[in-house]
Protein backbone atom coordinates (compact mmCIF):
# COMPACT_ATOMS: atom_id res chain seq x y z
CA UNK A 1 0.00 0.00 0.00
CA UNK A 2 1.38 3.48 -1.18
CA UNK A 3 0.27 4.82 2.29
CA UNK A 4 2.62 3.07 4.36
CA UNK A 5 5.56 5.06 5.52
CA UNK A 6 8.77 3.42 6.46
CA UNK A 7 9.84 3.82 10.11
CA UNK A 8 13.37 4.98 10.75
CA UNK A 9 16.02 3.10 9.85
CA UNK A 10 14.00 0.06 10.78
CA UNK A 11 12.31 -2.19 8.46
CA UNK A 12 8.87 -1.52 9.40
CA UNK A 13 6.10 0.08 7.45
CA UNK A 14 3.18 1.32 8.80
CA UNK A 15 0.58 3.14 8.11
CA UNK A 16 0.37 6.90 8.80
CA UNK A 17 -2.17 6.46 12.43
CA UNK A 18 -1.14 4.24 14.67
CA UNK A 19 -4.16 2.47 16.41
CA UNK A 20 -3.93 3.70 20.54
CA UNK A 21 -4.88 -0.31 22.67
CA UNK A 22 -4.80 1.93 25.81
CA UNK A 23 -8.97 2.02 25.57
CA UNK A 24 -9.11 -1.98 25.06
CA UNK A 25 -9.94 -3.14 28.84
CA UNK A 26 -10.79 0.18 30.16
CA UNK A 27 -13.68 2.18 27.96
CA UNK A 28 -13.60 -0.46 25.37
CA UNK A 29 -15.11 -4.09 26.59
CA UNK A 30 -13.55 -7.31 24.30
CA UNK A 31 -16.27 -6.96 21.70
CA UNK A 32 -16.18 -3.20 20.98
CA UNK A 33 -12.54 -3.32 20.87
CA UNK A 34 -12.44 -6.42 18.48
CA UNK A 35 -14.95 -4.42 16.45
CA UNK A 36 -12.52 -1.38 16.30
CA UNK A 37 -9.24 -3.25 15.42
CA UNK A 38 -11.22 -5.24 12.60
CA UNK A 39 -12.62 -1.79 11.20
CA UNK A 40 -8.65 -0.06 11.58
CA UNK A 41 -7.54 -3.19 9.48
CA UNK A 42 -10.30 -3.08 6.88
CA UNK A 43 -9.33 0.61 6.37
CA UNK A 44 -5.33 -0.19 5.57
CA UNK A 45 -4.06 0.51 9.29
CA UNK A 46 -1.48 -2.01 10.71
CA UNK A 47 0.20 -0.65 13.32
CA UNK A 48 -1.26 -0.98 17.12
CA UNK A 49 0.24 0.33 20.09
CA UNK A 50 -0.34 -0.68 23.61
CA UNK A 51 1.49 -1.26 26.85
CA UNK A 52 2.13 -3.91 29.58
CA UNK A 53 0.10 -1.70 31.71
CA UNK A 54 -2.87 -0.74 30.12
CA UNK A 55 -5.23 -1.10 32.10
CA UNK A 56 -3.76 -1.02 35.06
CA UNK A 57 -5.26 1.79 37.13
CA UNK A 58 -8.43 0.12 36.40
CA UNK A 59 -10.58 -1.03 39.67
CA UNK A 60 -10.44 -4.75 39.25
CA UNK A 61 -7.59 -4.95 36.61
CA UNK A 62 -4.13 -6.23 37.28
CA UNK A 63 -2.68 -4.50 33.93
CA UNK A 64 -2.11 -6.45 30.17
CA UNK A 65 -6.07 -6.31 29.67
CA UNK A 66 -4.60 -4.31 26.21
CA UNK A 67 -2.37 -7.03 25.52
CA UNK A 68 -4.68 -9.76 26.37
CA UNK A 69 -7.33 -8.58 23.99
CA UNK A 70 -5.30 -7.73 20.98
CA UNK A 71 -3.47 -11.26 21.49
CA UNK A 72 -6.97 -12.78 21.29
CA UNK A 73 -7.87 -10.69 18.23
CA UNK A 74 -4.73 -11.79 16.38
CA UNK A 75 -5.52 -15.29 17.58
CA UNK A 76 -8.75 -15.40 15.82
CA UNK A 77 -7.93 -13.31 12.57
CA UNK A 78 -4.93 -15.23 12.13
CA UNK A 79 -2.92 -11.66 10.83
CA UNK A 80 0.13 -11.24 12.97
CA UNK A 81 2.36 -11.08 10.17
CA UNK A 82 -0.03 -8.36 8.90
CA UNK A 83 0.24 -6.44 12.09
CA UNK A 84 2.70 -4.52 13.25
CA UNK A 85 2.24 -4.52 17.26
CA UNK A 86 4.30 -2.10 19.60
CA UNK A 87 4.36 -2.41 23.32
CA UNK A 88 5.81 -1.14 26.47
CA UNK A 89 8.06 -1.80 29.38
CA UNK A 90 8.33 -0.32 32.78
CA UNK A 91 4.90 0.62 34.14
CA UNK A 92 3.34 -2.66 34.94
CA UNK A 93 2.47 -3.53 38.59
CA UNK A 94 4.18 -7.34 38.67
CA UNK A 95 7.13 -5.50 36.16
CA UNK A 96 8.77 -1.97 37.55
CA UNK A 97 11.66 -0.48 36.04
CA UNK A 98 14.17 -0.93 33.67
CA UNK A 99 16.38 -3.33 35.10
CA UNK A 100 17.91 -6.08 32.98
CA UNK A 101 15.95 -8.52 34.87
CA UNK A 102 12.91 -7.05 34.29
CA UNK A 103 12.93 -5.69 31.15
CA UNK A 104 13.61 -9.72 30.24
CA UNK A 105 10.90 -10.91 32.23
CA UNK A 106 8.62 -8.27 31.07
CA UNK A 107 8.79 -9.22 27.43
CA UNK A 108 8.00 -12.93 28.30
CA UNK A 109 4.95 -11.63 29.70
CA UNK A 110 3.61 -9.45 27.26
CA UNK A 111 4.72 -12.23 24.36
CA UNK A 112 2.64 -14.69 26.53
CA UNK A 113 -0.10 -12.13 26.93
CA UNK A 114 -0.42 -11.06 23.11
CA UNK A 115 -0.06 -14.64 21.98
CA UNK A 116 2.95 -14.10 19.83
CA UNK A 117 6.71 -15.30 19.77
CA UNK A 118 8.03 -11.82 18.72
CA UNK A 119 7.47 -7.52 19.60
CA UNK A 120 7.74 -5.79 16.72
CA UNK A 121 8.54 -2.82 18.44
CA UNK A 122 9.38 -2.70 22.30
CA UNK A 123 9.19 0.57 24.14
CA UNK A 124 10.58 1.96 27.67
CA UNK A 125 8.17 3.25 28.65
CA UNK A 126 9.22 5.45 30.95
CA UNK A 127 13.22 5.75 31.77
CA UNK A 128 14.15 5.12 34.95
CA UNK A 129 17.65 7.67 35.37
CA UNK A 130 19.09 5.20 38.24
CA UNK A 131 19.50 2.36 35.73
CA UNK A 132 22.30 2.77 33.51
CA UNK A 133 21.76 3.15 29.76
CA UNK A 134 24.39 0.32 29.23
CA UNK A 135 21.94 -2.27 31.13
CA UNK A 136 19.11 -1.57 29.74
CA UNK A 137 20.02 -1.50 26.41
CA UNK A 138 22.15 -4.32 26.87
CA UNK A 139 18.53 -6.48 28.54
CA UNK A 140 17.15 -4.88 24.75
CA UNK A 141 19.57 -6.27 22.51
CA UNK A 142 19.48 -9.36 24.28
CA UNK A 143 15.63 -9.89 23.50
CA UNK A 144 16.40 -9.07 19.76
CA UNK A 145 19.20 -11.34 19.57
CA UNK A 146 16.87 -13.91 20.59
CA UNK A 147 14.09 -12.82 17.99
CA UNK A 148 11.54 -12.03 20.75
CA UNK A 149 11.82 -8.06 19.79
CA UNK A 150 12.33 -7.18 16.41
CA UNK A 151 13.07 -3.40 16.83
CA UNK A 152 13.36 -0.85 20.19
CA UNK A 153 12.59 2.28 21.25
CA UNK A 154 12.10 4.91 23.99
CA UNK A 155 9.29 6.62 25.25
CA UNK A 156 9.20 9.30 27.97
CA UNK A 157 12.86 9.68 27.70
CA UNK A 158 15.37 13.12 28.14
CA UNK A 159 17.05 14.10 25.17
CA UNK A 160 20.40 13.22 27.46
CA UNK A 161 19.46 9.77 28.22
CA UNK A 162 18.52 9.22 24.54
CA UNK A 163 21.87 10.12 23.04
CA UNK A 164 23.42 8.68 25.50
CA UNK A 165 21.64 5.38 24.57
CA UNK A 166 22.26 5.75 20.99
CA UNK A 167 25.91 6.52 21.61
CA UNK A 168 26.45 3.09 23.27
CA UNK A 169 24.59 1.17 21.02
CA UNK A 170 26.71 2.63 18.52
CA UNK A 171 30.01 2.02 19.92
CA UNK A 172 29.26 -1.48 20.90
CA UNK A 173 27.22 -2.27 17.60
CA UNK A 174 24.45 -3.49 20.02
CA UNK A 175 20.39 -3.02 18.90
CA UNK A 176 19.85 0.63 18.74
CA UNK A 177 16.91 2.77 18.82
CA UNK A 178 14.66 3.26 15.68
CA UNK A 179 11.85 5.37 17.29
CA UNK A 180 10.65 7.64 19.87
CA UNK A 181 7.00 8.44 21.52
CA UNK A 182 6.72 11.82 22.79
CA UNK A 183 4.03 13.74 23.80
CA UNK A 184 3.22 15.76 21.17
CA UNK A 185 0.24 17.77 19.54
CA UNK A 186 -1.02 21.16 18.65
CA UNK A 187 -1.48 22.56 22.13
CA UNK A 188 1.68 20.97 23.63
CA UNK A 189 4.44 21.21 21.03
CA UNK A 190 6.77 21.93 23.52
CA UNK A 191 6.76 18.65 24.59
CA UNK A 192 8.85 17.80 21.77
CA UNK A 193 9.80 20.41 19.62
CA UNK A 194 13.30 21.27 20.98
CA UNK A 195 16.16 19.39 21.54
CA UNK A 196 14.33 15.42 21.38
CA UNK A 197 13.10 16.79 17.78
CA UNK A 198 16.64 18.30 16.63
CA UNK A 199 18.01 14.90 17.88
CA UNK A 200 15.33 12.64 16.28
CA UNK A 201 15.93 14.51 13.06
CA UNK A 202 19.65 14.09 13.42
CA UNK A 203 19.45 10.43 14.00
CA UNK A 204 17.16 9.22 11.98
CA UNK A 205 14.67 8.60 14.48
CA UNK A 206 10.78 8.14 13.92
CA UNK A 207 8.45 10.18 15.83
CA UNK A 208 5.07 8.12 16.99
CA UNK A 209 3.22 11.11 19.50
CA UNK A 210 1.00 9.92 21.38
CA UNK A 211 -1.49 12.67 22.56
CA UNK A 212 -1.83 13.47 19.23
CA UNK A 213 -5.37 14.60 19.80
CA UNK A 214 -5.05 16.34 23.07
CA UNK A 215 -7.34 13.82 24.91
CA UNK A 216 -10.17 14.61 22.51
CA UNK A 217 -9.95 18.31 22.64
CA UNK A 218 -7.96 18.03 19.00
CA UNK A 219 -11.55 16.12 18.46
CA UNK A 220 -13.62 19.39 18.47
CA UNK A 221 -16.14 18.50 20.42
CA UNK A 222 -15.19 20.64 23.10
CA UNK A 223 -16.53 24.25 23.06
CA UNK A 224 -17.56 27.18 25.26
CA UNK A 225 -21.08 26.30 27.27
CA UNK A 226 -20.68 22.83 26.22
CA UNK A 227 -20.57 20.10 28.76
CA UNK A 228 -18.30 16.84 27.72
CA UNK A 229 -19.03 13.85 29.60
CA UNK A 230 -16.23 11.16 29.92
CA UNK A 231 -12.94 9.95 31.59
CA UNK A 232 -10.80 12.28 30.07
CA UNK A 233 -12.96 15.51 30.20
CA UNK A 234 -11.92 17.53 32.75
CA UNK A 235 -8.26 17.31 31.46
CA UNK A 236 -8.94 18.27 27.79
CA UNK A 237 -11.30 21.29 28.48
CA UNK A 238 -8.77 23.12 30.38
CA UNK A 239 -7.54 23.60 26.66
CA UNK A 240 -10.46 26.18 26.03
CA UNK A 241 -9.37 28.24 28.60
CA UNK A 242 -6.20 29.36 27.08
CA UNK A 243 -5.92 31.33 24.04
CA UNK A 244 -3.79 29.26 22.26
CA UNK A 245 -6.58 26.44 22.38
CA UNK A 246 -9.10 28.72 21.09
CA UNK A 247 -6.95 30.02 18.25
CA UNK A 248 -5.78 26.42 16.99
CA UNK A 249 -9.87 25.43 17.51
CA UNK A 250 -10.84 28.27 15.09
CA UNK A 251 -7.82 27.42 12.82
CA UNK A 252 -8.94 23.49 12.63
CA UNK A 253 -12.41 24.59 11.68
CA UNK A 254 -11.99 26.44 8.99
CA UNK A 255 -9.06 23.86 7.37
CA UNK A 256 -11.48 21.14 8.61
CA UNK A 257 -14.24 22.74 6.17
CA UNK A 258 -12.49 23.52 3.36
CA UNK A 259 -11.41 19.70 2.92
CA UNK A 260 -14.92 18.52 4.53
CA UNK A 261 -13.00 16.35 6.95
CA UNK A 262 -13.76 16.06 10.59
CA UNK A 263 -11.34 18.93 13.07
CA UNK A 264 -9.76 15.22 14.02
CA UNK A 265 -8.48 14.78 11.11
CA UNK A 266 -6.91 18.08 10.03
CA UNK A 267 -5.11 18.04 13.67
CA UNK A 268 -3.76 14.52 12.90
CA UNK A 269 -2.50 15.40 9.57
CA UNK A 270 -0.55 18.78 10.90
CA UNK A 271 1.53 16.62 13.36
CA UNK A 272 1.90 13.56 10.38
CA UNK A 273 3.40 16.84 8.26
CA UNK A 274 5.90 17.47 10.95
CA UNK A 275 10.04 16.45 10.84
CA UNK A 276 10.55 13.32 12.02
CA UNK A 277 7.51 12.26 12.56
CA UNK A 278 6.14 8.75 10.69
CA UNK A 279 2.56 7.99 12.57
CA UNK A 280 0.97 9.90 15.20
CA UNK A 281 -1.46 7.54 17.70
CA UNK A 282 -4.90 7.88 18.68
CA UNK A 283 -7.38 5.86 20.18
CA UNK A 284 -10.93 4.79 18.98
CA UNK A 285 -13.85 3.64 21.81
CA UNK A 286 -15.98 2.69 19.23
CA UNK A 287 -15.95 2.11 15.02
CA UNK A 288 -17.96 5.14 14.97
CA UNK A 289 -14.99 7.32 16.19
CA UNK A 290 -12.47 5.37 13.68
CA UNK A 291 -13.10 7.59 10.07
CA UNK A 292 -12.19 10.44 11.29
CA UNK A 293 -8.88 8.86 12.16
CA UNK A 294 -7.98 6.96 9.36
CA UNK A 295 -8.57 10.00 6.99
CA UNK A 296 -5.55 11.07 8.03
CA UNK A 297 -3.67 8.91 5.15
CA UNK A 298 -5.94 10.50 2.41
CA UNK A 299 -5.54 14.42 3.42
CA UNK A 300 -2.67 16.84 2.70
CA UNK A 301 -2.57 20.19 4.10
CA UNK A 302 -1.58 22.64 1.81
CA UNK A 303 1.95 24.68 2.83
CA UNK A 304 -0.48 27.52 3.88
CA UNK A 305 -2.66 25.68 5.63
CA UNK A 306 0.32 24.26 7.48
CA UNK A 307 1.61 27.39 8.72
CA UNK A 308 -1.59 28.73 9.85
CA UNK A 309 -1.81 25.54 12.27
CA UNK A 310 1.60 26.36 12.88
CA UNK A 311 1.37 30.04 14.26
CA UNK A 312 -2.09 29.48 15.89
CA UNK A 313 -0.62 26.55 17.96
CA UNK A 314 2.68 28.88 18.67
Amino acid sequence: MTSLRKLGTSDLEVFPLSLGGNVFGWTADETQSFAVLDAYVAAGGNFVDTADSYSAWIDGNVGGESETIIGKWVKARGNRDDVVIATKVSQHPDFQGLTAANIKAAADASLRRLGTDHIDLYYTHFDKVEVPVEEIIGALDELVKAGKVRHIAASNISAERLEASLAFSEREGLARYVALQPHYNLVSRETYEGELQDLAERTGLAAVPYYALASGFLTGKYREGEVVEGARAAGAGKHLETERGRKVLAALDDIAEAHRVPVATVALAWLASRPTVAAPIASARTVEQLPALVKVAEVRLTEDEVTRLTEASA
